[in-house]
């Protein structure tokens, strides 16, 4: 693991995301709720919130952080049947929470794959990227549209 102990802690901000594009019919379930191993969504909220808490766990040289805010967030696309998830994490500490925004955004697709696939096998991941960072030694970022 790179040192740390030396950096200052300060406000640190990350926003990932992830898509996930399936059938108007793994679509429709999850809009009704009808899936057949339940809420998707707000499955999918919960499994992206603990992944960002295990993210030193599952990236190797990751440092473990106390994170004081993960959020998860979609938004539903009726016309291309798919999903934005938008995951959102906050600390104060001496080091990004980057990684920690891009592991909720996957694993918050990945569950919504999970509880969809008996529906549609061919779901596509996709558009995985940090949206933005604030904080740290080298400044803010801001991904240009």
């Amino acid at each position: 693991m790179v040192d740390v102990s030396d950096k200052p802690e300060t406000m640190r901000e990350a926003s990932a995301q992830a898509v996930i594009r399936m059938s108007a019919e793994a679509f429709e379930a999850m809009q009704r709720g009808d899936a057949k191993k339940g809420d998707v969504l707000g499955v999918a909220r919960i499994a992206g919130i603990q992944a960002a808490k295990k993210t030193s766990e599952l990236i190797p040289l990751c440092h473990p952080l106390p994170l004081s805010k993960v959020g998860v967030s979609f938004t539903l696309d009726v016309k291309t049947h798919s999903v934005l998830v938008l995951a959102e994490v906050k600390t104060r500490g001496p080091t990004g929470v980057e990684m920690e925004a891009l592991v909720a955004a996957n694993i918050a697709a990945l569950t919504i794959y999970d509880m969809l696939k008996a529906v549609d096998r061919t779901m596509e991941v996709h558009d995985v990227f940090v949206v933005q960072k604030m904080g740290g030694q080298r400044g803010d970022y801001a991904r240009k549209p």
